[in-house]
């Protein structure tokens, strides 16, 4: 049997909270930190394709030329600079782009609409199986992507906004994660379902699922292990896990949810690819994006493998797990 603790381990009651919409000076504010989050990654896309444009008056072959090659260097991924560049050279073509602000914007609306493709998808897909109580949802990725700490800032952020939340300690194998947890789950009032070391992951589901339907939870957050995406064995345990969620909850787990860290770069497309194959990603969390020059790497996983980013890492503090605006991100980097 699995152990579950309430916070401190007294039973703590569940307020609902309304979402309160965001005033102006919060969202202004929001806005700044991710500046200065996505500073480095500015510095290494927007900064040198401006540097590129800002040595001609007139846009030509060349120009286009050096331009292509900057997207390459900047962590995009090669299907996104094609995509990029096939753009700016049809609008060339037609005329229809003469001046370094003219390229400029075009590559802004592309990048935009990379991240864009699924938003309005997401809005209306699913919403059958988004009024299933609870929801089931499964945080993968590998080790050191901070993966267990971004579960507990998504209970906290989660349980603020009036969920009653419980998280599914099914990182069996690594002490530490449990810990990390039982502090989060204390931290936000929320149910933290565990066992012992070594227990088998599915089992610990098996019973958060179970205590999660009887005690009217709204959403239950499972943390995974951080399972190397070329060991075979893991990711068939993870397909478990999968399965057990379906047959207990109808259509879990609602949401598969992989954290990538962006500081590895194109690295971060190769593990999404292979956790595709199995998990069926329904989004992403990139964290540590105020640590790194290599933010383009979203640009690469939501282009080549049509999945939308959920919530992004800006930084330490609970408030920096933000959710993703398209809009915010590519204002951030060219504004």
């Amino acid at each position: 049997m699995c152990a579950y603790a309430v916070g401190n381990g007294e039973k703590m009651l569940f307020f609902k909270k309304s979402k309160k919409e965001e005033t102006p000076e919060k969202k202004a504010g929001l806005f700044e930190r991710m500046k200065s989050a996505l500073s480095a990654t500015r510095e290494n896309l927007v900064s040198k394709i401006e540097a590129v444009l800002g040595n001609v008056s007139a846009i030509d072959e060349k120009a286009l030329d050096d331009l292509e090659e900057t997207l390459f260097g900047a962590d995009l991924g090669t299907a996104v600079t094609d995509r990029i560049m096939t753009a700016v050279r049809a609008q060339y073509k037609k005329g229809q782009l003469k001046t370094p602000d003219d390229a400029k914007n075009e590559i802004s609306s592309q990048l935009r609409a990379i991240l864009s493709a699924r938003a309005t998808d997401d809005e209306s897909d699913g919403s059958s199986e988004r009024e299933t109580s609870p929801q089931v949802w499964m945080i993968v990725g590998v080790n050191g992507t901070g993966k267990t700490t971004t579960v507990g800032k998504l209970a906290a952020r989660l349980a603020g906004e009036g969920q009653k939340m419980l998280i599914c300690a099914a990182d069996t194998f690594r002490p530490a994660a449990i810990e990390q947890l039982a502090v989060w789950a204390e931290r936000s009032g929320t149910e933290l379902i565990k066992s012992k070391i070594g227990a088998d992951p599915s089992a610990v589901l098996h019973d958060a699922l179970a205590a999660a339907t009887a005690r009217g939870c709204d959403l239950v957050l499972v943390d995974t292990a951080g399972r190397l995406h070329t060991k075979n064995n893991l990711m068939q345990e993870l397909e478990k896990m999968r399965r057990i969620a379906g047959r207990k909850i109808s259509g879990a787990p609602h949401e598969t949810l992989l954290v990538v860290d962006a500081t590895t770069g194109q690295n971060g497309l190769n593990q999404a690819r292979e956790f595709m194959k199995v998990t069926g990603i329904t989004g992403l969390i990139v964290t540590k994006l105020d640590g790194t020059a290599k933010g383009g790497v979203l640009f690469g996983i939501c282009q080549e493998l049509n999945i939308p980013v959920r919530y992004i890492g800006i930084g330490e503090a609970i408030e920096d797990l933000v959710e993703f605006s398209p809009e915010n991100f590519i204002d951030s980097l060219f504004k």
